[in-house]
């Protein structure tokens, strides 16, 4: 084992491991399964299998690239089972290459025409992971448009996903199902009204607002907790995953900045984890708190607190991305627990919260690795900072954090 980095910053936290992840360090989301962790690259296409039976010695064993103009951020595990996303690479269009066109919507690219060309790979790909080092593809379900862009998977015959397509103005939700998984087929879509261009829908909401489209769900039971960007909460219900149905649609932004990103229900709290990311530097697109809900009326979620921000240091002055990106989603195999609350911080790293007080929420562990050695973002003007991405947690209380120029680290909470 080589020498760890040293944190800027730990409380009742500690490196144990670290990888470069066989020298393509950017990473988005990231699953652990069977020893195995799959990680989604953003700028390096693609994914990557690594070897963490031995988080203290992680040994890069596989790299699976995506098509050509064509990204695979997201991805899902469960059994024998990984699903992969395959959409348009957005940050590959010279228009995107500025963050504000990609997430405040100043840029024409989501509704098209159904007619237009399509040069990259768009739909849901099925590996089969029974060897887990050598995913091997079984199936393919494609969708005309820019793609997916994240799922929800924890076995069973049904599936979820955010999917840009062809006359739709942003992603919306569509069920998938997976009874076959060699021939996965969709099965449901639901959208805001406004959202359906083709049909001659027309925006609701004002130009400037921003991205009115979804991040992805998160399922339990027959409800779709969805975080839809700068239209903050849908709760929809999938009982009839042909014909999904409005529960209720919270917004809250303006006044605040709005971009949700994840919806996780705590079922036996009646409790909802509502996080908000930021997604511009030097925090130009507003405040983004993690919230806590009381969801015991499932038509009327309401805000009762939220988690309190880092303050070990002035983390707006370090630069780049300051505020909340993901929480570790409690799927089923990984640590599951309606107390403790793993989030990532972007700059500010990895954070742990107790909410065992649902009022009165408390930070009680943190780590903030270094900055990246190099920078694997090819973007202009990108500050070489942290940008902890996704965590997952395992049944081990181990926690994975990506980063979009760091590597993975495996971090041990001790608090």
């Amino acid at each position: 084992m080589t020498n760890l980095p040293t944190p800027s910053h730990a409380r009742n936290m500690r490196i144990i491991g670290h990888s470069d992840q066989g020298g393509r360090e950017d990473g988005v989301q990231i699953m652990v399964h069977r020893g195995h962790a799959y990680i989604g690259h953003i700028f390096s296409k693609g994914f990557s299998v690594l070897d963490v039976s031995d988080p203290k010695n992680i040994k890069p064993v596989n790299y699976i690239p995506a098509p050509f103009n064509t990204w695979s951020l997201h991805l899902q595990t469960h059994d024998d089972l990984l699903l992969v996303v395959h959409a348009k690479d957005m940050f590959a269009q010279p228009e995107l290459e500025d963050e504000k066109n990609y997430y405040k919507g100043k840029a024409d690219f989501h509704a098209k025409d159904a007619v237009h060309e399509q040069n990259w790979s768009a739909g849901l790909v099925v590996y089969d992971i029974a060897s887990p080092a050598n995913p091997r593809q079984i199936g393919f379900m494609p969708v005309k448009g820019g793609g997916l862009h994240r799922c929800w998977y924890t076995g069973g015959r049904w599936a979820y996903a955010s999917a840009l397509i062809d006359g739709f103005s942003d992603y919306i939700l569509i069920t998938i199902d997976m009874s076959d998984p060699t021939k996965p087929v969709e099965a449901g879509r639901f959208w805001l009204p406004g959202m359906n261009v083709a049909a001659g829908e027309t925006a609701n909401w004002p130009a400037e607002f921003g991205r009115y489209g979804l991040h992805h769900p998160i399922v339990s039971g027959d409800i779709a907790y969805c975080s839809w960007r700068d239209a903050c909460l849908v709760v929809v219900d999938v009982a009839d995953r042909t014909n999904p149905k409005l529960i209720t649609h919270k917004t809250w932004a303006p006044p605040l900045g709005g971009g949700t990103h994840n919806a996780l229900p705590l079922p036996n709290r009646e409790l909802l984890v509502v996080v908000d990311e930021t997604v511009l530097d030097n925090r130009e697109d507003g405040e983004k708190p993690i919230w806590i809900f009381d969801n015991r009326v499932k038509s009327n979620p309401i805000s009762i607190s939220t988690l309190p921000e880092p303050d070990d240091r002035d983390y707006l002055a370090v630069g780049g991305h300051f505020g909340p990106h993901n929480v570790h989603e409690n799927r089923p195999g990984s640590f599951v627990s309606e107390d403790l609350i793993f989030a990532t911080y972007q700059n500010a790293g990895v954070r742990v919260y107790d909410i065992r007080n649902k009022f009165q929420p408390k930070e009680v562990g943190a780590l903030v690795p270094p900055p990246p050695a190099r920078m694997v973002d090819p973007r202009p003007n990108r500050v070489k900072v942290l940008h902890s991405a996704d965590v997952f947690v395992d049944e081990n209380r181990l926690i994975y954090s990506t980063d979009f120029n760091a590597g993975l680290y495996i971090m041990e909470y001790t608090g």
